[in-house]
């Protein structure tokens, strides 16, 4: 099964604002960008995913995810996360009636092809699935089969409201690049252990969290 991937990305200015401890204000948009980019080269370089549409107002992050390949999709109805993926899933659905649709978080600096490729081919085996973020609370991937609305319940606690929602958790195991998020200090330490691409990886070479 081939997919496209919806990757939502709220403005720069205003992301990140949890890694205050690690980067001040003047670098997390960098740092924003940096792991968005990887996510999407990641993702693009995936034999199961087809093609990537970002979801995102931010300019520069649109020209530049733009020249990665990506289509970049309007924030809209401008009802927050949730809304401006149900979007992004119609409008990818309109051009393409019976594809698989998937929501990848925009900050998975160490995705691996491979890994994603795995779990993308367990989701296939359900009408709605999702996997759980690295730290057992979070969502960091939702699918929708072809035929299937997405419903997206991101925010507080996804992990148990996509689970409410009828979506079937994905345990696939070894896939660590795909369930690492980074919204935190120790998020960050985590993903650079893991392995982070190139983008990242030159964004936080000067970074304190980068030498610990």
């Amino acid at each position: 099964m081939q997919w496209t991937l919806v990757i939502p990305l709220k403005p720069l200015a205003r992301a990140k604002s949890r890694l205050a401890d690690a980067a001040d204000d003047g670098v997390r948009p960098g740092l924003a960008l940096a792991f968005a980019q990887d996510t999407v080269a990641a993702a693009l370089a995936t034999p199961a995913v087809r093609d990537v549409a970002v979801v995102t107002d931010d300019a520069l992050a649109g020209r530049e995810l733009a020249a990665l390949g990506a289509r970049i999709v309007p924030d809209e109805p401008g009802g927050g996360l949730n809304a401006a993926l149900a979007h992004a899933a119609a409008s990818v659905r309109a051009a393409r009636p019976d594809g698989a649709v998937a929501a990848l978080n925009a900050d998975l600096p160490a995705l691996r092809p491979m890994e994603l490729t795995r779990v993308l081919d367990a989701a296939a085996e359900f009408p709605r699935a999702f996997l759980p973020d690295a730290a057992g609370i979070g969502t960091t991937l939702l699918s929708a089969a072809p035929g299937r609305a997405l419903c997206p319940e991101f925010g507080p606690d996804s992990r148990a409201r996509h689970r409410a929602s009828g979506a079937v958790e994905i345990t696939v195991a070894e896939v660590d690049s795909v369930r690492q998020d980074v919204d935190t200090a120790d998020d960050l330490r985590a993903a650079l252990t893991l392995g982070v691409g190139p983008r990242t990886a030159l964004a936080t070479r000067r970074l304190p969290v980068a030498g610990q």
